[in-house]
Protein backbone atom coordinates (compact mmCIF):
# COMPACT_ATOMS: atom_id res chain seq x y z
CA UNK A 1 0.00 0.00 0.00
CA UNK A 2 1.26 3.45 -0.92
CA UNK A 3 1.31 6.48 1.35
CA UNK A 4 -0.29 8.38 -1.53
CA UNK A 5 -3.98 8.66 -2.31
CA UNK A 6 -5.71 8.95 -5.65
CA UNK A 7 -5.83 12.60 -6.76
CA UNK A 8 -9.13 11.93 -8.54
CA UNK A 9 -11.25 10.29 -5.83
CA UNK A 10 -9.13 10.42 -2.68
CA UNK A 11 -8.99 6.64 -2.16
CA UNK A 12 -5.79 4.91 -1.05
CA UNK A 13 -3.46 3.85 -3.83
CA UNK A 14 -2.04 0.35 -4.06
CA UNK A 15 1.14 -0.48 -5.98
CA UNK A 16 0.65 -3.24 -8.52
CA UNK A 17 3.64 -3.87 -10.74
CA UNK A 18 4.51 -0.52 -12.28
CA UNK A 19 1.15 1.08 -11.56
CA UNK A 20 -0.55 2.88 -8.70
CA UNK A 21 -4.20 1.82 -8.64
CA UNK A 22 -7.07 2.88 -6.37
CA UNK A 23 -10.24 0.86 -5.57
CA UNK A 24 -12.10 2.89 -8.23
CA UNK A 25 -9.57 1.68 -10.82
CA UNK A 26 -7.94 5.03 -11.43
CA UNK A 27 -4.42 4.11 -12.52
CA UNK A 28 -1.12 6.01 -12.59
CA UNK A 29 2.06 4.62 -14.10
CA UNK A 30 5.27 4.54 -12.11
CA UNK A 31 8.32 5.87 -13.97
CA UNK A 32 11.43 3.74 -14.35
CA UNK A 33 13.21 5.84 -11.76
CA UNK A 34 10.44 5.06 -9.26
CA UNK A 35 8.25 8.15 -8.91
CA UNK A 36 4.58 8.55 -9.87
CA UNK A 37 2.93 11.56 -11.52
CA UNK A 38 -0.19 12.50 -9.53
CA UNK A 39 -0.48 16.06 -10.83
CA UNK A 40 -3.90 16.59 -12.41
CA UNK A 41 -4.34 19.14 -15.17
CA UNK A 42 -6.80 21.14 -13.07
CA UNK A 43 -4.09 21.55 -10.39
CA UNK A 44 -1.41 22.73 -12.79
CA UNK A 45 -2.32 26.39 -13.08
CA UNK A 46 -1.47 28.54 -16.09
CA UNK A 47 2.29 28.82 -15.71
CA UNK A 48 5.25 26.49 -16.22
CA UNK A 49 5.14 23.69 -13.69
CA UNK A 50 8.15 24.18 -11.45
CA UNK A 51 11.81 24.29 -12.42
CA UNK A 52 12.93 22.96 -15.78
CA UNK A 53 15.71 20.42 -16.27
CA UNK A 54 18.48 23.01 -16.72
CA UNK A 55 17.50 24.85 -13.54
CA UNK A 56 17.24 21.60 -11.57
CA UNK A 57 20.66 20.52 -12.80
CA UNK A 58 22.18 23.87 -11.81
CA UNK A 59 20.67 23.64 -8.34
CA UNK A 60 21.81 20.05 -7.92
CA UNK A 61 25.37 20.98 -8.85
CA UNK A 62 25.34 24.02 -6.55
CA UNK A 63 23.97 22.15 -3.55
CA UNK A 64 26.29 19.23 -4.22
CA UNK A 65 29.26 21.56 -3.60
CA UNK A 66 28.11 22.08 -0.03
CA UNK A 67 27.21 25.76 -0.13
CA UNK A 68 24.01 25.14 1.84
CA UNK A 69 25.35 22.34 4.05
CA UNK A 70 25.06 24.36 7.29
CA UNK A 71 21.34 24.75 6.63
CA UNK A 72 21.03 21.06 5.76
CA UNK A 73 22.81 20.06 8.98
CA UNK A 74 20.55 22.31 11.05
CA UNK A 75 17.48 20.86 9.34
CA UNK A 76 18.54 17.27 10.02
CA UNK A 77 19.18 18.10 13.68
CA UNK A 78 15.74 19.66 14.00
CA UNK A 79 14.12 16.65 12.32
CA UNK A 80 15.72 14.13 14.66
CA UNK A 81 14.93 16.31 17.67
CA UNK A 82 11.20 16.38 16.95
CA UNK A 83 10.60 13.15 15.00
CA UNK A 84 10.45 9.78 16.76
CA UNK A 85 9.09 7.71 13.90
CA UNK A 86 6.18 7.43 11.49
CA UNK A 87 5.59 9.28 8.24
CA UNK A 88 7.45 12.39 7.15
CA UNK A 89 6.68 14.33 3.97
CA UNK A 90 8.92 16.79 2.18
CA UNK A 91 6.46 19.22 0.59
CA UNK A 92 8.47 20.70 -2.28
CA UNK A 93 11.31 18.16 -2.27
CA UNK A 94 12.99 19.48 -5.41
CA UNK A 95 15.92 17.41 -6.61
CA UNK A 96 16.18 15.65 -3.23
CA UNK A 97 19.23 17.23 -1.57
CA UNK A 98 17.52 17.74 1.77
CA UNK A 99 15.28 14.67 1.48
CA UNK A 100 18.28 12.41 1.03
CA UNK A 101 20.09 14.00 3.97
CA UNK A 102 17.03 13.46 6.19
CA UNK A 103 16.81 9.80 5.17
CA UNK A 104 20.49 9.24 5.96
CA UNK A 105 20.21 11.01 9.31
CA UNK A 106 17.19 8.92 10.33
CA UNK A 107 19.06 5.75 9.36
CA UNK A 108 22.05 6.77 11.46
CA UNK A 109 19.77 7.42 14.44
CA UNK A 110 17.90 4.14 13.78
CA UNK A 111 14.57 6.00 13.62
CA UNK A 112 11.92 4.07 11.68
CA UNK A 113 10.37 6.32 9.08
CA UNK A 114 8.28 6.28 5.95
CA UNK A 115 9.64 9.19 3.92
CA UNK A 116 7.72 10.66 1.01
CA UNK A 117 8.19 13.75 -1.10
CA UNK A 118 6.29 15.78 -3.67
CA UNK A 119 7.20 18.55 -6.07
CA UNK A 120 5.37 20.18 -8.96
CA UNK A 121 8.48 19.92 -11.16
CA UNK A 122 8.67 16.61 -12.98
CA UNK A 123 12.34 17.24 -13.76
CA UNK A 124 13.10 17.76 -10.07
CA UNK A 125 11.25 14.64 -8.94
CA UNK A 126 13.06 12.62 -11.62
CA UNK A 127 16.40 13.61 -10.08
CA UNK A 128 15.07 13.09 -6.57
CA UNK A 129 13.93 9.55 -7.38
CA UNK A 130 17.42 8.63 -8.60
CA UNK A 131 19.02 10.06 -5.46
CA UNK A 132 16.51 9.07 -2.75
CA UNK A 133 15.94 5.35 -3.13
CA UNK A 134 14.44 5.22 0.34
CA UNK A 135 11.60 7.66 -0.36
CA UNK A 136 8.23 7.40 -2.09
CA UNK A 137 7.94 10.30 -4.52
CA UNK A 138 5.26 11.94 -6.63
CA UNK A 139 4.84 14.87 -8.96
CA UNK A 140 2.13 16.91 -7.23
CA UNK A 141 1.27 20.38 -5.99
CA UNK A 142 1.73 21.46 -2.38
CA UNK A 143 -1.75 22.97 -2.68
CA UNK A 144 -3.20 19.51 -3.44
CA UNK A 145 -1.02 17.05 -1.53
CA UNK A 146 -2.01 13.48 -2.46
CA UNK A 147 -1.93 11.98 1.04
CA UNK A 148 -4.80 11.27 3.44
CA UNK A 149 -5.99 13.56 6.22
CA UNK A 150 -3.91 13.34 9.42
CA UNK A 151 -1.50 10.84 7.86
CA UNK A 152 1.85 12.57 8.46
CA UNK A 153 3.80 12.91 11.69
CA UNK A 154 6.08 15.59 10.26
CA UNK A 155 6.05 17.94 7.28
CA UNK A 156 9.18 19.65 6.00
CA UNK A 157 8.94 22.60 3.61
CA UNK A 158 11.97 24.50 2.37
CA UNK A 159 11.46 27.61 0.24
CA UNK A 160 8.25 26.13 -1.22
CA UNK A 161 4.92 27.98 -1.38
CA UNK A 162 3.14 27.98 1.97
CA UNK A 163 -0.30 26.37 2.06
CA UNK A 164 -1.35 26.36 5.70
CA UNK A 165 -4.75 24.74 5.25
CA UNK A 166 -3.31 21.84 3.27
CA UNK A 167 -0.33 21.40 5.59
CA UNK A 168 -2.63 21.23 8.61
CA UNK A 169 -4.86 18.74 6.81
CA UNK A 170 -2.14 16.18 6.16
CA UNK A 171 -0.46 16.55 9.57
CA UNK A 172 -1.67 14.61 12.58
CA UNK A 173 -2.72 16.60 15.61
CA UNK A 174 0.51 17.34 17.41
CA UNK A 175 2.48 16.72 14.23
CA UNK A 176 5.48 18.95 13.60
CA UNK A 177 6.15 21.25 10.64
CA UNK A 178 9.68 22.49 9.94
CA UNK A 179 9.99 25.40 7.54
CA UNK A 180 13.08 27.11 6.10
CA UNK A 181 12.81 30.71 4.94
CA UNK A 182 15.33 33.34 3.79
CA UNK A 183 16.04 35.89 6.51
CA UNK A 184 16.56 39.62 6.08
CA UNK A 185 20.17 39.62 4.84
CA UNK A 186 20.07 36.50 2.69
CA UNK A 187 22.22 36.98 -0.45
CA UNK A 188 22.56 40.70 0.26
CA UNK A 189 25.88 41.05 -1.58
CA UNK A 190 24.52 39.16 -4.59
CA UNK A 191 21.59 41.57 -4.76
CA UNK A 192 23.99 44.51 -4.50
CA UNK A 193 25.84 43.14 -7.52
CA UNK A 194 22.62 42.91 -9.54
CA UNK A 195 20.42 45.82 -8.53
CA UNK A 196 20.98 49.56 -8.30
CA UNK A 197 18.71 49.76 -5.24
CA UNK A 198 18.61 46.34 -3.54
CA UNK A 199 16.21 45.65 -0.70
CA UNK A 200 16.36 43.29 2.23
CA UNK A 201 13.97 40.36 2.58
CA UNK A 202 10.81 40.90 4.56
CA UNK A 203 10.53 38.47 7.46
CA UNK A 204 6.88 38.08 8.39
CA UNK A 205 5.61 37.39 11.93
CA UNK A 206 6.18 33.79 12.97
CA UNK A 207 2.60 33.13 14.07
CA UNK A 208 0.61 30.90 11.69
CA UNK A 209 -3.06 30.02 11.99
CA UNK A 210 -3.63 26.54 13.39
CA UNK A 211 -0.01 26.05 14.46
CA UNK A 212 1.79 26.45 17.75
CA UNK A 213 5.10 28.22 17.20
CA UNK A 214 7.91 26.30 18.89
CA UNK A 215 11.12 28.06 17.91
CA UNK A 216 13.17 29.92 15.31
CA UNK A 217 16.81 29.11 14.60
CA UNK A 218 19.07 31.46 12.66
CA UNK A 219 21.56 29.89 10.27
CA UNK A 220 23.92 32.61 9.04
CA UNK A 221 27.33 32.33 7.38
CA UNK A 222 29.35 33.69 4.47
CA UNK A 223 29.66 31.84 1.16
CA UNK A 224 32.66 32.22 -1.12
CA UNK A 225 31.56 31.50 -4.70
CA UNK A 226 34.59 30.95 -6.88
CA UNK A 227 33.14 30.64 -10.37
CA UNK A 228 30.66 32.37 -12.64
CA UNK A 229 28.88 29.03 -12.97
CA UNK A 230 28.22 28.82 -9.24
CA UNK A 231 27.12 32.45 -9.06
CA UNK A 232 24.58 32.00 -11.86
CA UNK A 233 23.41 28.67 -10.41
CA UNK A 234 22.70 30.36 -7.08
CA UNK A 235 20.91 33.22 -8.78
CA UNK A 236 18.72 30.81 -10.76
CA UNK A 237 17.61 29.22 -7.47
CA UNK A 238 16.08 32.49 -6.27
CA UNK A 239 12.78 34.23 -7.10
CA UNK A 240 14.84 37.19 -8.36
CA UNK A 241 15.81 35.16 -11.43
CA UNK A 242 12.29 35.42 -12.87
CA UNK A 243 12.02 39.15 -12.19
CA UNK A 244 15.40 40.33 -13.48
CA UNK A 245 16.14 41.75 -16.91
CA UNK A 246 18.94 40.74 -19.26
CA UNK A 247 21.16 43.71 -18.38
CA UNK A 248 21.04 42.87 -14.68
CA UNK A 249 21.72 39.20 -15.33
CA UNK A 250 24.75 40.16 -17.40
CA UNK A 251 26.20 41.97 -14.40
CA UNK A 252 26.37 38.66 -12.57
CA UNK A 253 27.54 36.74 -15.62
CA UNK A 254 30.63 38.98 -15.73
CA UNK A 255 31.65 38.08 -12.16
CA UNK A 256 34.22 35.33 -11.56
CA UNK A 257 33.84 35.29 -7.78
CA UNK A 258 31.46 36.58 -5.13
CA UNK A 259 31.35 36.63 -1.36
CA UNK A 260 27.76 36.72 -0.13
CA UNK A 261 25.89 36.00 3.06
CA UNK A 262 23.62 33.01 3.54
CA UNK A 263 20.98 34.05 6.06
CA UNK A 264 18.24 31.53 6.84
CA UNK A 265 15.66 30.95 9.53
CA UNK A 266 14.55 27.45 10.45
CA UNK A 267 11.07 27.59 11.99
CA UNK A 268 9.47 24.77 13.97
CA UNK A 269 5.70 24.48 14.56
CA UNK A 270 3.24 22.00 16.03
CA UNK A 271 -0.15 21.35 14.48
CA UNK A 272 -2.89 22.13 16.98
Amino acid sequence: MSVFICPVCGQKLDISGNSYICPNRHSFDRAKSGYVNLLLSKHMGKTVHGDNKLMVQARRNFLGKGYYKPLCDALCSAVTEHFTGGTIIDAGCGEGYYTDAIIEQLKQRDIAAEVCGIDISKAAVEYCAKLCRGAELAVASVFHIPVADSSCDMLVTLFAPYCGEEFRRVLKKGGVMIMAIPSADHLWELKQAVYDTPYKNEVKPYELEGFEFIRAQKVTYNMELTSSEDIMALFSMTPYYYRTGRDQQERLANLDSLSTKADFELLVYRNI
